[in-house]
């Protein structure tokens, strides 16, 4: 079997599998929310460049307020302007991905993102450069130790299946990638796994990274949904709803300046209304605003100041000191 036969045929199974992910999250979705169902939109891109998508948008419901699963499979030329900003070779370029953000109603549940794609360049109609990347990490507005416990180990074990460096690794790149630098560095929330740029070699094949993504991928809804589940009654007053929109502004920072899926889509003629689906409803922008010291509100942004090993032994003892103290 020639190398473009099997290039097509891989390119096929990972939309497959990209597809079928999309299907499986978002009834996981609707099932926890009860009432809101997602609406589909099928698009395509412009007779000058090549493919489409499905994007998935969840809005009003008993528990998110708004959200998007969106799939794309695109193609185009490398232009001069992706070239420039996005230091690409090559004539043209392949990518087939799943994005996802959801921005929940109550304040105590929080906002999640999940992305994995495949990405493929070509030079006269041949393969010069392939690479694998993603990642799912939370945003909350109140922090809940067992929460990011719970989210960070069960990637943990997912990245154990495969190599037990992986989870620091990519623990480290998800806290280092997602932050607001022009913030004094401030995360946009408590992290989980990323990755980017992983390319096939002998040690580590396609396939091996394609099973990655996979388990990475299907792990969402475990990593998740427990915590919905856990906060989605909680009570919520106005002032809790005040901190979540300051929150979703940092989010809108980011993701507007700093996130590379953002700017790439937005340099590649990519669809607007999809790619910003990531933005939530309502946000707040207040002139230095500045949580009372020692509240709530101040110990989720101290640990967005400074990432923490929630998974060590040390931290693992007071998760279960705070437990024994709550059912006191």
């Amino acid at each position: 079997m020639n190398e473009q036969t099997t290039t097509k045929e891989f390119r096929e199974t990972w939309i497959e599998f990209i597809h079928g992910l999309q299907d499986t999250i978002c009834r996981g979705l609707e099932a926890v929310d009860g009432k809101a169902k997602f609406v589909e939109d099928i698009w395509q891109r412009a007779e000058s460049a090549g493919g489409g998508g499905k994007t998935r948008i969840i809005s009003n419901g008993n528990v998110f307020e708004k959200g998007g699963v969106n799939t794309s499979v695109v193609f185009g030329k490398v232009t001069d302007k992706m070239r420039k900003q996005l230091q690409m070779d090559g004539e043209r370029w392949f990518a087939c991905g799943l994005s996802l953000v959801i921005h929940p109603s109550n304040p105590f549940v929080p906002t999640v993102h999940c992305n994995y794609r495949y990405f493929e360049l070509y030079e006269n109609d041949k393969v010069i450069d392939r690479w694998f990347g993603g990642g799912t990490d939370l945003t909350p507005n109140y922090l809940f130790e067992e929460d990011a416990k719970h989210f960070h180990q069960t990637y943990k074990n997912v990245c154990d299946q495969f190599y037990e460096s992986f989870y620091p690794s990519f623990k480290k790149e998800c806290d280092d990638y997602f932050v607001n630098v022009h913030r004094n560095n401030e995360r946009r929330g408590i992290g989980g796994i990323f990755y980017d740029h992983k390319k096939p070699d002998e040690k580590q094949d396609i396939d091996f990274w394609f099973d990655f993504g996979k388990a990475c991928g299907n792990a969402f809804l475990e990593a998740y949904i427990p915590i919905v589940e856990k906060r989605k009654n909680t009570v919520f007053n106005e002032q809790h709803k005040h901190w979540q929109e300051i929150r979703r502004g940092r989010y809108v920072e980011f993701n507007l300046i700093h996130d590379r899926g953002t700017l790439f889509g937005l340099r590649s003629d990519g669809r607007t209304e999809s790619i910003l689906m990531s933005l939530p409803p309502t946000v707040r922008f207040e002139y230095n605003y500045q949580p009372i010291k020692d509240s709530e509100e101040d110990k989720l942004l101290q640990v967005c100041l400074h990432p923490k090993d929630w998974l060590s032994k040390e931290n693992e003892d007071a998760i279960e000191w705070a437990k024994r103290a709550n059912t006191c």
